[in-house]
């Protein structure tokens, strides 16, 4: 049984079929990418996986538990943690307040105080700027940021979605080079959405290919990083 199951989940706006029939396991310790065009429903799926949407067909379950019914709130405390598209900083707020933010659900001091000097130790620039306000801070701390506050939820999968999003080349290196770190080090479990296919396929575990709403290609991430299919649509090739 993997950690994360998505199980033949149809999802909707309104009327519009935005997910149909889509199915993609995580297992712990994984890094599994999620790739594919614009309105291709990659960030639909997380928006399911979070609550923030709920499927009219289908179930997503962690280790087991169909979380169909749990609120959105409820299943961040049980541990499906996702930093959203566009970050969300809360702007007037300093960086180290909008860490805390993400420690909401916990009550346990001891363990929050321990997990902010973590993120500190993972993004030494946010330890600099602890004092700063968040909106104050240029797009790669800002999503360095967004990462450590889902880090304080303590995540049994964190959900990144779009994390290379507005970012320069050099900073996109770097944000990927802290996921592949999290992982390695951290044993973070990670369900990455990403429209830079190449540099996702580069640090994921294995991937899945989403097109209009389906699941089209799955398989070990470097198997899809040289599938001609792949290449042809995602890497330029």
């Amino acid at each position: 049984m993997a950690l994360l199951e998505v199980d033949n989940v149809h999802s909707y706006y309104g009327n519009i079929h935005a997910l149909k029939g889509v199915t993609v396991s995580v297992e712990a310790g994984e890094v599994v990418t999620l790739i594919g065009a614009n309105g291709a429903g990659k960030s639909t799926t997380l928006k399911t996986i979070s609550g923030l949407i709920r499927p009219r067909e289908g179930a997503v379950r962690l280790e087991g538990d169909d979380l169909s019914s749990v609120p959105a709130h409820a299943i961040v405390a049980r541990g499906l943690v996702q930093v959203p598209e566009g970050r969300g900083i809360l702007g007037r707020l300093s960086v180290q307040e909008n860490l805390e933010v993400g420690a909401f659900t916990r009550n346990d001091k001891p363990g929050i105080a321990e997990d902010l000097e973590m993120v500190y130790t993972t993004f030494p620039r946010l330890r600099e700027r602890r004092r700063q306000a968040g909106g104050t801070l240029s797009g790669g701390e800002q999503q360095m940021l967004a990462i450590g506050r889902g880090l304080m939820a303590r995540p049994r999968v964190l959900l990144l979605d779009e994390p290379s999003m507005g970012l320069a080349p050099i900073l996109v290196e770097e944000i990927f080079a802290i996921i592949q770190r999290l992982n390695r080090d951290q044993a973070t479990t990670i369900l990455l959405v990403e429209q830079n296919a190449k540099a996702a396929l580069e640090v994921a575990h294995r991937g899945y290919v989403l097109e209009t709403g389906s699941i089209h290609l799955q398989g070990p991430a470097r198997q899809l990083l040289h599938d001609p299919r792949v290449m042809q649509a995602y890497l330029g090739a």
